[in-house]
């Protein structure tokens, strides 16, 4: 969870978790769309999909008991060798380097590496220097600190240079260029992409949803069926969904940005009059706001239904 994520967001999400899926087993036997529900709003939802196959690999593979071969961790699905390197150095005392990005911080400063972070030269170079000052003892102990040193004190922004334990050692600080270690990611014009949900509701007051394919974006949530344009909303949940219904209102655009770039979605309130046809079971629902299931939301959904709620 903690990947892509702040400490103090995680730690809500990650005691629901823990209170639903107490070990390994009952992640694994849990399905996909519970797993989705707890890790709705975290974003970047492979890294809970991957969890999920990783938790059944460990049942299925080893009898439940977790690993502690290198090799066998980093097998497991969503995890690389930064990963691998804390889970066993923390989790069972192994000396293994890791290389997370507060890490790659303290390094790039105290040895004043040259260039971003994620260019595979510079990533070799710290690396190299995390095997080498990794110690043979208290390796937990390191780990942690260098983790912590880098969250806390060696900030990206705003360094605590008088607080720290290496500023004796620190290139970046004898220079007096903290912030210019290590190099930013270099910028890209980030793309624009547009869409149309679409906010069917029924003479009951129950919201349509569909489950999005397992990979790509929000893969395995539950969404809001897309339309590729506003003129077309009502032929379209004619022709692809069998409902006939009357557009009510076309919502303000809202902005959701992903690592890669940004979706400007335009929500479409459409008022279901009848059904033609049945629909595909499994992949859509009615969905009862006022109740609940228990299913993984979309982050902008969830917010869009919230919406709905508060209107009616």
């Amino acid at each position: 969870m903690l990947q892509q994520t702040q400490v103090a967001t995680v730690i809500p999400y990650f005691e629901r978790f823990i209170r639903s899926f107490p070990n390994v087993e009952s992640l694994a036997n849990a399905t996909i769309d519970d797993v989705l529900h707890h890790w709705s709003g975290l974003g970047y939802y492979a890294r809970a999909r991957n969890l999920h196959r990783a938790a059944q690999q460990v049942r299925d593979e080893y009898a439940g008991v977790f690993p502690l071969e290198f090799d066998q961790v980093l097998a497991l699905p969503g995890i690389g060798c930064s990963t691998a390197g804390a889970i066993l150095s923390l989790g069972a005392g192994q000396r293994h380097a890791i290389l997370d990005g507060n890490v790659k911080r303290v390094l790039a400063r105290c040895f004043a590496i040259t260039g971003w972070s994620g260019q595979a030269k510079v990533q070799k170079q710290l690396w190299q220097l995390a095997e080498r000052y990794t110690p043979n003892e208290r390796v937990a102990d390191y780990n942690q600190g260098m983790m912590d040193l880098g969250s806390l004190v060696c900030t990206r922004t705003k360094p605590q240079c008088t607080e720290c334990p290496l500023k004796k050692i620190c290139q970046a600080h004898a220079q007096g260029k903290e912030r210019d270690y290590p190099a930013p990611k270099p910028r890209k014009t980030v793309p624009v992409r547009t869409t149309c949900l679409l906010i069917l509701v029924n003479r009951a007051g129950e919201i349509m949803l569909e489950q999005r394919p397992p990979s790509g974006i929000w893969g395995g949530l539950w969404s809001l069926p897309e339309c590729p344009a506003e003129d077309q909303a009502e032929q379209w949940c004619r022709e692809k969904l069998g409902l006939s219904g009357q557009l009510k209102s076309s919502w303000p655009v809202r902005r959701h940005t992903f690592s890669h770039f940004h979706l400007d979605i335009t929500p479409l309130e459409i008022q279901v009059a009848q059904i033609d046809l049945v629909m595909e079971a499994g992949r859509r629902l009615w969905y009862n706001p006022a109740h609940p299931d228990a299913c993984g939301l979309a982050a902008p959904v969830a917010r869009l239904i919230k919406e709905i709620q508060d209107k009616s």
